[in-house]
């Protein structure tokens, strides 16, 4: 079964409905800004066996993340288990903020995304001035990082970004 997008257009209108909303982000992302009503369920934690036990395997499921990719990863997870309506918001919390859906507005934090970016552009930049004033076996740091980020876009998942959603400022 194929992976369902809805455009985040039709968010408003679903959520005055009253249909199931899960948010897969971390819980700082969550808590910065969330659709209200929408279910905190991070992808790291989300086990959708469990969900279906709980919900049902019948009901329109709708999921959003920061843009659609963990989206897509909880609803994969979630018609393996069994699911039979589940539904991937386009673009995600980005897109719903763009439709003008109804949000609880909290402390602003920064996306895993980002984090990732300055993480990444750090360790390439301390890396090679290492390598440069200190030793060349420091250029190794800015090549696994070249090396990670290649496979992150290959395989359209990021390990730094997992691990990273795993701190303790992302929970």
């Amino acid at each position: 079964m194929n992976i369902q997008t809805i455009p985040a257009s039709k968010l408003p209108e679903l959520v005055t409905e009253g249909v199931h909303v899960i948010d897969v982000r971390t819980p700082a992302e969550f808590k910065s800004v969330h659709v209200i009503g929408a279910e905190l369920h991070p992808l790291e934690t989300f086990n959708a066996a469990e969900f279906c036990q709980q919900h049902g395997t019948e009901k329109p499921i709708y999921i959003l993340c920061h843009s659609g990719k963990r989206a897509e990863m909880a609803a994969q997870k979630l018609i393996t288990a069994g699911h039979q309506a589940t539904y991937v918001v386009d673009g995600g919390t980005q897109a719903a903020i763009a439709a003008g859906v109804s949000l609880v507005q909290g402390r602003k934090t920064m996306s895993i995304e980002r984090q990732v970016r300055i993480a990444a552009g750090g360790l390439v930049f301390v890396g090679t001035l290492l390598g440069l004033q200190v030793h060349m076996g420091f250029f190794a740091m800015p090549a696994f990082v070249g090396a990670g980020l290649a496979l992150a876009g290959i395989t359209d998942t990021c390990g730094m970004g997992m691990m990273l959603s795993k701190m303790p400022w992302n929970q």
